[in-house]
């Protein structure tokens, strides 16, 4: 599977679309597409409840509450530190520089995780169960 990385999200390039122009021929592919998609979809649905330890259990508001807590604590530190080294007016060394990066990748991967539950949500993978009133 290939992939294209841009500023802010990575696209997948990973279906092959035949040219073949015989319906018939097109049919069955897309059929055989569908099951191996719909194969796909229900281990999604039975492994990631139980890697992710809910079981039979709901995604609860308060797991996304955690990581956008998270994602948004790691974006300020993030940014606080750049205006911190910038106060000075000189450029930064490599040993801030790297420092930088990992708050940024920090922020980055909490940020991914956060759409990739989300997603899981979307996708029909991981049952959510509101916050009742």
């Amino acid at each position: 599977m290939s992939s294209m990385m841009t500023s802010s999200s990575r696209i997948r390039r990973d279906h092959f679309e035949p040219s073949d122009s015989d319906p018939q021929e097109q049919r069955r592919l897309r059929g055989h597409l569908e099951q191996i998609d719909y194969a796909a979809f229900v281990s999604n649905r039975e492994v990631i409840p139980q890697v992710l330890g809910l079981g039979a259990n709901h995604t609860e508001p308060a797991a996304f509450q955690r990581l956008a807590v998270a994602a948004a604590t790691a974006r300020a530190r993030w940014i606080a530190e750049a205006l911190r080294l910038s106060e000075a007016g000189q450029a930064i060394g490599p040993a801030e520089a790297a420092r930088l990066a990992g708050m940024r990748a920090a922020y980055e991967e909490l940020s991914e995780a956060y759409e990739g539950l989300r997603r899981m949500v979307e996708r029909g993978y991981l049952p959510y169960r509101a916050a009742e009133r």
